[in-house]
């Protein structure tokens, strides 16, 4: 069975940092083929997985909005199946698909419904899909994704930071969304950060599973444009990554 597994939090938190050394945990430990899904609309999963970026499922759904952007005798419901194969980004371990931005004015009702579905087929291919959401969870929130076996909020070491976290949980007990597990992340972390925060922490209701460290090598990586699955096996990042991993039993 597909284990689905979710990440979330406000831009710059690292989230898609974690999302990306998740991933390698999780290709490290034999258990792949994993389907990546960027659903953030700043998409960039696929720089720190070091992969190319195909046509957005934003791009492909708007398409179908337009009565002349479809072959000719050819309906919605074959067309976004046949280009949800055709936006695949493949690799041995990994497949990529990315979401896009905002779909903008109009109904999307139908569209979202067809490629819900579809996902669902799809992810039945892979033991693991791992999805990079952005804060407001719209594709969770649309029930676009199927249920989510683990959901990660990520927050950096910052009390604005955590409690937009404890906002996404707030959120998430609204839609009444069928996730089994739900953890907070804390990153860039400095010594003396969490016993600050925990006040916080507290007020968010998340169990805290873990934190990563402020890495200079994340950093590094990010500015000379490396994929941070490369980073090396001692940065502390990747180390603390897998240590919430072995935690969590991902």
């Amino acid at each position: 069975m597909t284990k689905q597994i979710a990440v979330a939090g406000k831009g710059g938190t690292g989230k898609t940092t974690f999302t990306s050394l998740l991933i390698r945990y999780l290709i490290e430990h034999q258990k792949r083929p994993i389907l990546a899904v960027d659903a953030d609309p700043n998409a960039n999963l696929n720089e720190a997985l070091g992969m190319g970026l195909g046509e957005t499922i934003s791009d492909i759904i708007a398409r179908t909005k337009d009565p002349h952007g479809l072959p000719a005798g050819m309906t919605q419901e074959p067309y976004i199946e046949y280009k949800l194969q055709a936006a695949l980004e493949e690799t041995k371990d990994v497949d990529l698909l990315v979401m896009g931005g905002p779909d903008g004015p109009g109904c999307y009702c139908f569209p979202n419904n067809i490629l819900r579905k579809h996902l669902e087929i799809l992810a039945d291919n892979y033991a693991y899909v791992v999805m990079d959401n952005e804060a407001g969870m719209e594709h969770i929130s649309r029930r676009v994704t199927g249920n989510i076996d683990i959901l990660f909020i990520v927050s950096d070491a910052s009390a604005r930071a955590i409690r937009s976290a404890g906002r996404v949980h707030e959120l998430v007990k609204k839609l009444n969304s069928r996730i089994k597990e739900i953890y907070l992340i804390v990153t860039k972390n400095h010594a003396g950060d969490i016993e600050t925060l925990q006040q916080e922490i507290a007020a968010t209701g998340l169990d805290l599973i873990g934190t990563i460290p402020y890495d200079a090598e994340v950093a590094r990586y990010d500015v000379e444009g490396k994929p941070l699955i490369e980073l090396p096996a001692t940065s502390g990042a990747v180390v603390a990554v897998n240590q919430i991993c072995s935690k969590v039993n991902v």
